[in-house]
């Protein structure tokens, strides 16, 4: 080994170890998911400088990998789904094993992806996410330009990053599962007022700064006392919690559907104004009148509500009016009959 190739091997071990003390310190101290994600970005870059490389994640219930960062593909690619155990991203989630592919008779040879359409040159390197034995996801670096043959110790660079970046997920992922029950109500799955107000506050900030109406649908169950009083309160919850999915199903993605207490609901709907937000508490209530609740549990419960609409900054400019006057519309409704809508 000449002088100079061994300088280069250090400076270049130099340049690894500086990297996964920094990678190290980043992931360790983040808990925000995208976060983890762009670091681990560019420090895949940084190291291995793949043409194309992707970091896929597993959706346990589907059995399928999902596109979460992908570099260097067009965007159809990203809306790809990889089923376990098909081609070479499947087969490193099922066996939790790294793997090198060296063109297409490497391919042949491994015998795990017999489908796959690939063309000399090729080169890649995909590695399990793992933590706790359990496998996260996959990332994956091709080269097909032949400009770059991936080696052993590029697979083990790889690992490393991986093995980094799975801890920093798995803490990110218990992070945000202990902040989702704190602002989930764990009877119906909706938000709780906790994160309703939080999401207010934030709602009455971007409306003001880019001069957006919002609405807010307020509703109370029609005679739910009822329900508890014939069926008793674990009927009741039952059906607090198939209201709530009902509530869920009909949600726009960016509107906010929470569990204020008891029989009442708060929806929140950004850039919603006050005649759209009565438009869609209307729909809400067609939409019930159609509905049977329970018929899980041999019943077929139908059940009106009583809805009350406000809005920013048509009727108020802070939060706690925007909920009282909702609250006064509902009440109004209840006044007059129940089963309506009605605006502050």
């Amino acid at each position: 080994m000449t002088q100079a190739t061994l300088s280069q091997k250090l400076k270049r071990a130099a340049t690894e170890l500086s990297v996964f003390v920094e990678l190290g310190k980043t992931l360790t101290s983040s808990l925000d998911i995208k976060e983890v994600l762009r670091v681990m970005m560019s420090k895949v870059s940084e190291l291995l400088r793949p043409k194309t490389w992707s970091l896929l994640l597993l959706e346990e219930e589907r059995s399928e990998l999902a596109y979460e960062v992908v570099v260097g593909y067009d965007r159809s690619h990203a809306k790809k789904r990889i089923p376990v155990g098909k081609g070479v991203e499947g087969w490193v989630a099922r066996e939790g094993k790294p793997l090198l592919v060296n063109g297409t008779k490497d391919l042949e040879r491994l015998r795990i992806a017999p489908h796959m359409r690939v063309q000399d040159p090729f080169s890649m390197l995909c590695v399990p996410l793992r933590s706790k034995g359990k496998t996260l996801g996959v990332i994956e670096v091709t080269d097909r330009t032949g400009k770059r043959i991936f080696k052993p110790e590029d697979l083990t660079i790889l690992g490393t990053l991986a093995d980094y970046t799975a801890i920093a997920l798995e803490n990110a992922k218990n992070f945000q599962r202990v902040q989702e029950l704190t602002i989930t109500d764990d009877i119906t799955g909706l938000y709780n007022s906790r994160h309703l107000h939080h999401m207010l506050d934030f709602e009455i900030v971007r409306s003001r700064r880019y001069q957006l109406d919002f609405s807010l649908i307020f509703l109370d169950l029609d005679y739910f006392k009822r329900v508890n009083d014939q069926y008793g309160h674990l009927i009741g919850s039952k059906l607090l919690r198939e209201f709530g999915q009902f509530i869920a199903r009909g949600l726009r993605q960016l509107d906010v559907g929470t569990r204020y207490g008891g029989d009442e609901f708060v929806i929140l709907l950004p850039q919603t104004a006050k005649k759209e937000g009565y438009k869609a508490a209307r729909r809400i209530r067609a939409r019930l009148a159609g509905t049977y609740f329970l018929q899980s549990e041999g019943l077929n419960i139908k059940i009106t509500a009583s809805f009350g609409v406000s809005s920013y900054p048509n009727d108020a400019f802070t939060k706690d009016d925007m909920i009282r006057l909702a609250d006064q519309a509902m009440y109004r409704v209840k006044g007059t009959g129940r089963d309506d809508v009605a605006m502050a």
